[in-house]
């Protein structure tokens, strides 16, 4: 009975140190999950930020005002372009019908027409999604 009992024990032993290490393990690849992860957004907007850059330092020559617009342009849609990459997708809201998982109300307005009633009217500040989860 002794016998099996150290046996018992000693299984018993091994598998707590083996699930031990297996849970610091975990932990420590959840950290460096993470801080790749903000790594790699950054180093997806690094390239934007340099396009802010130069139009700001070819702004200050720039006399025709279209050329400014279509630069700011251009860079708003390579940022909107990275966001669609890293799987972030906008959620619709003006004229959509309301729904509390996705929007947010923050005054109410006697609609005009009848088909009106409960939907968006107005975007304060946009929402998105990351993937499904409502991030903003």
């Amino acid at each position: 009975m002794e016998k099996q009992n150290k046996e018992w024990k000693d299984k018993f032993l091994l598998l707590y140190s083996e699930f031990d290490n297996y849970k610091k393990r975990t932990n420590k690849e959840k950290l460096e999950l993470l801080s790749t992860a903000s790594e790699k957004v950054i180093l997806e907007l690094l390239p934007i930020v340099d396009d802010f850059e130069r139009a700001i330092a070819a702004n200050e020559k720039v006399e025709n005002i279209q050329v400014v617009k279509d630069g700011f342009n251009l860079i708003y849609n390579k940022l909107c372009q990275m966001l669609k990459r890293m799987d972030v997708q906008e959620i619709a809201a003006l004229g959509e019908d309301f729904n509390t998982d996705y929007h947010e109300a923050i005054t109410h307005f006697t609609a005009q027409k009848e088909e009106d009633q409960r939907k968006g009217i107005d975007v304060t500040q946009k929402g998105y999604k990351l993937t499904d989860k409502v991030s903003r």
